[in-house]
């Protein structure tokens, strides 16, 4: 079943303009994080290829490039002709051995390491968030937070968790914070599979969300903060535990 698109500050932020530095591995990177996140729905169809460009302020030699690269990767699909383009494919988490093999790969200081800057990201975020935010700019958010009580399976979860505090960037309303999120959650967001299977975990999460949302609402931005921290100290311990019994 295809994922609802999208509106809002996550998704203006996978199409705003990349930088000049290698500006093919930068188009590839930021959409391909996009499509693994879930940002971009499978089967969502692309903008053409010269308002695709235009967006993201490269060339469309160098557009070509990046959706070659992407579809080598098989995140994206192209289909010519009548009702043809380019079209994201949402690639399959690996399994639980592949995940716990990725996992192994972090030493426990290392996990630690990531949960710090997810913590400080996230935290700043919802700050951030209740600082700055008005009730409408809450719809996303909270649709978001709603769909991690109906995910079908584990990697659907961890995409909607990943993808609630890439959500929670945005609300801050500020590009930078939602990129390094972006770029965070793909890193981290498929080893949460492993952590995510647990029903009663998974609503713990629910709730830690809701109350994160009812706390930027309020403008109770020490709140707001300290309750992003908890949630994302309480996944990282859980990776951390899983870690050592490896």
């Amino acid at each position: 079943m295809k994922q609802q698109q999208m509106d809002g500050g996550a998704r203006r932020a996978v199409f705003a303009p990349v930088d000049n530095r290698a500006r093919v591995d930068a188009v590839v990177r930021r959409i391909g994080d996009a499509i693994e996140l879930g940002l971009l729905a499978d089967g969502e169809q692309l903008p053409g290829e010269s308002e695709l460009a235009g967006q993201l302020g490269v060339s469309t030699v160098t557009l070509r490039e990046a959706l070659m690269a992407l579809r080598q990767q098989g995140l994206v699909t192209t289909r010519r002709g009548r009702g043809g383009g380019s079209f994201v494919s949402l690639p399959e988490v690996p399994g639980e051995e592949r995940l716990k093999v990725r996992l192994r790969g972090w030493s426990p200081e290392e996990l630690r390491d990531l949960g710090d800057h997810w913590a400080a990201l996230s935290g700043t975020a919802a700050r951030l968030a209740a600082e700055r935010t008005e009730p409408d700019d809450l719809v996303q958010l909270r649709r978001t937070a709603e769909e991690l009580t109906h995910a079908e399976d584990a990697a659907a979860c961890s995409r909607v968790y990943g993808r609630f505090h890439v959500e929670l960037a945005a609300a801050a309303q500020s590009a930078r914070l939602t990129r390094e999120q972006v770029a965070l959650q793909t890193e981290v967001g498929a080893l949460l599979c492993l952590v995510l299977g647990d029903d009663e975990y998974r609503e713990e999460v629910a709730d830690r969300h809701r109350s994160v949302i009812s706390a930027v609402q309020d403008g109770a931005h020490t709140s707001a903060r300290e309750l992003a921290e908890r949630c994302v100290q309480e996944s990282t311990a859980r990776l951390i535990a899983l870690r050592l019994t490896l």
